[in-house]
Formats: structure tokens, C-alpha cells, sequence
């Protein structure tokens, strides 16, 4: 993780002398589905093929999703399965260290039917990158957004790397990269005064959540050192298994650009994606100071 970052850190300077260059294009987008990517063995021919595919599938998981944004997440869906099908059959006759030959071989273990192994194995393929790129990319981009629209914070983090750590869970609360979560009640449940009744759909609101004033003081000011807790990784059962991963990218990220001599700043604001549960930056304009 971090020789990719050290490699597009140093193609982003180089970008950034000839006028301004797009952080989130070059930097957020590709770190993501490096580290996934490479840890997987999925060749880097294919790299933006899958992250093309995710920015469409997530669409279905929209609060309103148009008939023609259904119809793109259904399709990158389909190619999705497709792609990690002939994954696994390649993994099957070629197995190595790689993670999905791995899982392999335990679920053949679990699983004497072959089909419904590498179903499982599918399966998990398939969330790893569904879960690794869109949301990690947003956090990365906000992260560098955040601190280059409040500088004092990012000096602070210039003198002390320490709390770079602090920083990014602050991010992930000021702008988490899934300000919505869809869950149904499995039994009539009580939430305050309000009956849930079983099967009932309910809308997590966690962006809103993020800037309760009852939960938060101050909630709208970025402070890396407010050191709260956050729902950017769900709870309980549903907690994050990549938090870990999602928080190492974008410490190492942070880490390099603030040990570097460069001081970029905003070119202009962001240019967001027309979503709302799923956030993302369609664009960081940068340029040197």
C-alpha cells in the first residue's frame, strides 16, 4: 500500500506542475482497487473495468433509484457475476496464494458439493470489491477535501502525524460515504415513541445521525481532535469487516501527502455524483499554492 501510494502521489506532483489535476481521478480512485486488487490477484488489466462496474451496481442500493440507473446496476451486476465466475473457474485450475484459492480450498472442505463452494466463494469475491472501492475512494478524496478547507487542521497534522488517525475517523463522521442504510425489523420493535412493525423497512439516516447537536457539540465544524464515535461502519452485526482496511488507506495516504514538501490547495469545489445514500466525489480539482 504504501509503494502505490508513493507511486501515485509522485504521478499526481508531476500532473499537478503543468496546471491543476484531479486528486480524485488520479489518487482516490486508484488506491482503492490497488490494494484490493493486488491482494486478490486479479490482473491490473482489469482494474478499471471493476470500478467502472461498482460506480454503476450501487446504484440499486439508492433511496430512489431511476428506471434507467435500476437498468445500469442491473447490467454491471451481470457482469459482475460473470467476471468472478470465470475467475473461479481460472482459480480452480490455477490455484495459488491468493486469497480466492484459498477460499477455495477451506470451502471445499466445508462444502462436499462443488457448485455451492465456489457459490460461497462467488459470493465473497464479488462483496470484497462491491465493499472496497466506492466507499474507501469517497473517504480518501473527503479526507484531502477537509483539510485543504480547513487548513489550521491540516498544519496541526503537518506537526503531528500522530493524530492523523483522529482525523479520518473525524471524516468519516463529518461526511460518511453511505449517509443512508436500509434495514428491516425482523419482530414489532420499539424505536421511542414509534412502533416498527415486523417486515417494515426503516431508513438509517446516518449523515443526519453524524450531525445530531444532541449527540455532537458543534456538530457542523470539522475537528479532527473531537475524538466521538461514528456509525460510518455500521454496528453490531453489521459492522464493517474492512474498517481496518478502509482507515489504513487513508492514514497512509495522509501520511504521505502532508510528509511532502508540496502544498496543494482547491482549484474549485467538488463535482458530486447525483446520489444519496451512496456519496461520492465525482471530482477534486487541485493546484499547486
Amino acid at each position: 500500500m504504501e509503494r502505490a501510494v508513493d507511486r501515485l502521489l509522485t504521478e499526481f506532483t508531476d500532473q499537478l506542475r503543468h496546471g491543476p489535476a484531479d486528486f480524485h481521478t488520479l489518487v482516490s480512485e486508484e488506491l482503492p482497487i490497488i490494494t484490493i486488487g493486488e491482494w486478490m490477484g486479479i490482473p491490473a488489466t482489469d482494474y478499471g473495468l471493476l470500478r467502472d462496474l461498482t460506480h454503476d451496481q450501487v446504484f440499486a442500493q439508492e433511496l430512489f433509484p431511476t428506471p434507467s440507473q435500476l437498468a445500469l446496476s442491473d447490467n454491471a451486476t451481470r457482469q459482475l457475476r460473470a467476471y468472478f465466475a470465470e475467475l473461479i473457474r481460472e482459480r480452480r485450475k490455477n490455484p495459488g496464494s491468493d486469497p480466492i484459492s484459498a477460499w477455495l480450498r477451506t470451502w471445499d472442505g466445508l462444502e462436499p458439493d462443488r457448485h455451492r463452494a465456489d457459490e460461497a466463494v462467488h459470493a465473497l469475491a464479488l462483496f470484497m470489491i462491491l465493499a472496497a472501492l466506492e466507499t474507501t475512494s469517497h473517504v480518501l478524496s473527503t479526507s484531502v477535501r477537509l483539510l485543504l478547507q480547513y487548513p489550521e487542521q491540516l498544519e496541526v497534522l503537518r506537526r503531528n502525524p500522530e493524530l492523523i488517525p483522529d482525523a479520518v475517523d473525524e471524516v468519516l463522521r463529518y461526511d460518511a460515504p453511505i449517509h443512508m442504510i436500509s434495514r428491516v425489523a425482523p419482530t414489532d420493535t420499539r424505536l421511542g415513541d414509534t412502533l416498527v412493525p415486523a417486515g417494515q423497512m426503516v431508513q438509517l439516516m446516518v449523515g443526519a445521525a453524524h450531525h445530531d447537536p444532541e449527540r455532537y457539540p458543534d456538530p457542523h465544524r470539522f475537528s479532527p481532535g473531537r475524538g466521538a464515535s461514528h456509525l460510518a461502519f455500521g454496528a453490531g452485526i453489521h459492522y464493517c469487516a474492512g474498517n481496518a482496511l478502509a482507515r489504513l488507506e487513508a492514514v497512509t495516504l495522509l501520511t504521505s501527502l502532508l510528509g511532502r514538501s508540496i502544498r496543494p490547495r482547491l482549484s474549485g469545489p467538488p463535482r458530486w455524483a447525483s446520489r444519496v445514500a451512496f456519496r461520492r466525489i465525482a471530482s477534486l480539482q487541485l493546484t499547486l499554492t
